[in-house]
């Protein structure tokens, strides 16, 4: 069994404008080897700087930056480490926001009252390509949405769901379970650019816009599972 002294170093850069919060959330970092923390920024100017000095593989985010906000420094953030994932750690339990973060490029979500062990399964999960929403927040995404359609509008979507070809579905199933086009590619053995095309016909098939509207949609209508 592999320990946690051989598991791949993940380097993290701390973004949270709250000095007692960065410490505290350094320390508990610091207590797994696997865990590096290669800098911690206060406001979008030092936040920028240091994920393009230091090119971390995690960014953890708090929404809340005082004057500022992290909504505004995602895009920024993912320009100026093309490779780092972002996972927000925040308080806000609004729906509506946690929808925006991970449409503007978040891989996940973490409330800050979340038990440490699953923040700590949250880093290694983004950090290995996956999303990280937990249920209680795909319920309140859900149920959102949900009280704004009309039956007529559910049977236009049932409709649009009974185009889709099998494979479709399973690559629905897939994107579901949090996998990006490489890793669907490598389970079906198909090419990347095929996996590209099936979802432009998806996308277009559910009147959906990206991958995040597709994953909700998937679990509202039971095409892919939630996560457990």
């Amino acid at each position: 069994m592999m320990t946690i002294q051989q598991l791949p170093s993940i380097r993290i850069l701390i973004v949270d404008d709250h000095a007692v919060l960065r410490f505290g959330l350094r320390a508990i970092l610091e207590t797994q080897a696997h865990l590096d923390v290669v800098g911690e920024a206060t406001d979008s100017s030092s936040a920028l700087a240091l994920a393009t000095a230091k090119q971390p593989d995690i960014v953890l985010l708090d929404l809340d930056l005082g004057k500022e906000n992290g909504f505004d420094l995602i895009p920024g953030l993912l320009e100026a480490a093309p490779n780092t994932r972002i996972l927000v750690l925040t308080g806000m339990r609004d729906p509506d926001a946690h929808e925006r973060v991970v449409m503007l490029g978040a891989m996940g979500i973490v409330l800050k009252e979340t038990a440490l062990e699953l923040i700590l399964k949250a880093i290694e999960k983004v950090h290995a390509g996956e999303m990280w929403i937990d249920r209680m927040m795909i319920a309140s995404i859900l149920n959102a949405r949900i009280r704004t359609h009309t039956s007529q509008e559910q049977n236009a979507r049932d409709a649009r769901i009974a185009t889709l070809t099998d494979r479709e579905r399973e690559i629905i199933g897939l994107v579901g379970e949090g996998l990006r086009n490489k890793g669907i590619a490598e389970r079906l053995v198909i090419s990347e650019a095929t996996v590209r095309n099936h979802l432009t016909s998806i996308f277009a098939k559910l009147g959906v816009d990206d991958r995040f509207e597709l994953v909700v949609f998937a679990y509202q209508h039971h095409l892919a599972q939630v996560p457990q």
